[in-house]
């Protein structure tokens, strides 16, 4: 049985002989090469041969041909900051302040890097679709929204909400035309990657997302592929309304319990995928501890539709052994055992952090914003935003800290706040808001109370 046929039988929710296995290369295909993201993801003779040696490498199931959130937001006009080991992250929103739609240049498959991503599709297909299944990846309809709109998506949600439901629609007819032409160009699954939806509630997902990824999801239907619904961050709120869309499968980063999400898709009849961690295992951990990691989301999976795979995409610097140790047990049941018996279960080093040891004595007020990194992370730099926004209305002094759990030092200032899930917003050393990005009002209230109780 060919890694594609192990991958179809898991996304129809059958029974496999082994986990079906897909490590998302973005630009972590730039650093197997040798070049920084900023070039690698502007080439696409790069891309094919970053995925061509992932593809050798990791031996996956399946593969996708850009993990580049920006892509159609860059198409629409929006202006974007590069990074050498991150995709780049939207500056500018052409509908900030309430601009219209009719405004916008028309949406063009030609314009931008999207041709790069439909030659990648084409020439991978060619190489390796015989026996590796092809992902294309869309900017889900929210997170588009986001990026043509910015914060001000979450203050029109309450005070335009005809609006943001034109936006949002306009967004998702750009993922329908996306994900005809990458199934045109030979993927055969269309994952509709919609990070922005885990910072809204249930009822605001049922309003303003649903009825919109249930479009894109009709048109891949219709083309005979698979589709996906995958959202990062702590999107445990909305499971229960994700499972009830019309995709084939759900697939889910480290905020949110495996045991939750294997249930709701188990529930719903889908597939289900995701959950290895990505910074402290893939990036900062070792071959056992990455090999340890895939144990525990394959015990816990099961083995009916479900997809070994890191829950966004994986970060530049991740060791390539790690992910060919997560390969190995995937691939072979028997040094998974053997692992599982002989492995002793390793902790991160301890590392400092520069966190206050008494918020309290301080003379001005410390906002800890703890992010993947609001680089690549567009939640994470949503938050960031709304925060620098909140403190420039305010006469008093407050600090702002972004602790990137890409680094040691990051995890380190998580462990000791005690985060569980990003991004989070902590206000003098205490968790307020857990993965959901404030309003500018409520923001600024709480951040006087505390600047209020220190005077």
């Amino acid at each position: 049985m060919t890694g594609k046929e192990v991958l179809f039988k898991a996304l129809r929710n059958e029974v496999t002989p082994r986990p079906a296995w897909v490590p998302f290369v973005g630009v972590h295909g730039g650093q197997i090469i040798g070049m920084k993201a900023s070039e690698y993801l502007r080439s696409a003779d790069a891309i094919v041969k970053g995925l061509s040696e992932a593809v050798a490498r990791y031996k996956p199931d399946g593969i996708p041909m850009l993990f580049d959130l920006q892509l159609e937001a860059e198409a629409m006009g929006c202006s974007l900051a590069w990074a050498v080991e991150t995709p780049p992250s939207v500056k500018t929103h052409p509908l900030e302040g309430g601009g219209s739609l009719a405004h916008l240049p028309p949406f063009d498959l030609a314009a931008g890097r999207l041709p790069i991503a439909f030659e990648v599709t084409r020439r991978m297909k060619e190489s390796v679709g015989d026996r590796v299944g092809i992902y294309g990846l869309v900017c889900g309809p929210f997170t588009l929204a986001m990026h043509l709109m910015g914060n001000d998506l979450f203050m029109q949600m309450y005070d335009h909400p005809d609006y943001v439901k034109a936006v949002v629609s306009y967004s998702a007819s750009i993922a329908c035309k996306m994900a005809q032409a990458y199934i045109d160009a030979g993927a055969d699954v269309i994952a509709v990657v919609d990070p922005m939806t885990s910072q809204i509630s249930s009822e605001h997902f049922v309003e303003f997302v649903a009825p919109y990824v249930n479009q894109i999801f009709d048109v891949v239907r219709e083309r005979k592929r698979f589709s996906s619904l995958f959202v990062c961050g702590d999107a445990s709120r909305n499971l229960a309304e994700m499972s009830k869309t019309s995709c084939d499968n759900l697939s889910i980063d480290e905020n949110i319990p495996l045991e939750l999400l294997r249930d709701y898709s188990r529930s719903s009849g889908k597939s289900f995928g995701g959950n290895l961690k990505l910074t402290s295992v893939l990036l900062f951990g070792d071959e056992d501890d990455s090999r340890l990691d895939a144990i525990r989301c394959i015990d816990v999976a099961g083995s009916a539709g479900f997809i070994l795979a890191p829950g966004c995409d994986l970060p530049y610097a991740v060791s390539p052994k790690n992910l060919e140790a997560v390969a190995e047990m995937a691939h072979d049941s028997y040094k998974r055992e053997i692992s599982k018996r002989t492995i002793i279960a390793k902790q991160l080093s301890s590392t400092s952090c520069d966190l206050p040891d008494d918020y309290a004595a301080l003379p001005h007020v410390v906002i800890d914003v703890i992010t993947l990194d609001s680089a690549s992370c567009a939640p994470c730099q949503y938050m960031m935003d709304s925060v620098h926004r909140a403190v420039a209305t305010l006469d008093k002094p407050v600090v702002v800290k972004e602790h990137r759990i890409a680094t040691r030092e990051g995890i380190a200032a998580m462990q000791k706040l005690g985060v569980k899930n990003l991004p989070t917003i902590c206000i003098d050393g205490k968790v307020v808001f857990v993965s959901i990005i404030p309003d500018l009002r409520t923001l600024v209230a709480r951040i006087q109370e505390v600047i209020k109780a220190k005077a």
